[in-house]
């Protein structure tokens, strides 16, 4: 490969790290064409951009980068994949369910809400790292749900007001 077309590399992949706000580190040398096709599908699908790279490439994108992403510097051995997401669980869900019919890909490390991530045991970890319309969803509920009790006992209390005057009113007579 010429110096221009890795010059060209490291451009493109420094390039998908500011446009992704996260990405995982995979290992899928052992797959099959077929099943490296279910698997590119499965990420189609799911909005996520699969990449296999060099590892030096990869490592001099990553220090070109605006970020210190040194700590994934060790897991940048073997046969490398990059998988770019906007969502930080997503990549993770998407491995965890490919996994229960193949035993790669195996995560060797992530860069999920500015935090790194390093290991297959990291896995369960990032598939519950919730995304911000979850959290927002999360936070809208918790406000809601002082209302609802306000409004439910005002209901409630209504009816036994109403109740008890009814009662009162029919005692009189």
């Amino acid at each position: 490969m010429r110096r221009e077309e890795k010059s060209a590399i490291i451009e493109n992949l420094t390039a998908k790290l500011k446009e992704y706000s996260h990405f995982y580190l995979t290992d899928t040398a052992a797959l099959n064409a077929a099943d490296t096709s279910d698997l590119r599908r499965m990420c189609f699908k799911n909005d996520v951009k699969l990449i296999v790279v060099k590892n030096t490439l990869l490592k001099r994108a990553l220090e070109e980068s605006e970020i210190n992403f040194e700590e994934l510097y060790p897991v940048l051995k073997g046969t490398t994949s990059i998988m770019f997401s906007n969502t930080g669980n997503g990549p993770a869900k998407l491995i965890k369910e490919f996994r229960r019919s193949h035993d790669k890909p195996v995560l060797k490390g992530a860069y999920v809400q500015e935090s790194f991530y390093v290991g297959d045991n990291m896995l369960d970890s990032l598939v519950s790292v919730k995304t911000k319309e979850e959290l927002v969803g999360d936070v809208i509920s918790l406000l809601q749900s002082p209302v609802k009790n306000v409004i439910s006992a005002l209901q409630s209390g209504g009816n036994t007001i109403h109740g008890v005057l009814e009662t009162l009113s029919k005692k009189n007579n």
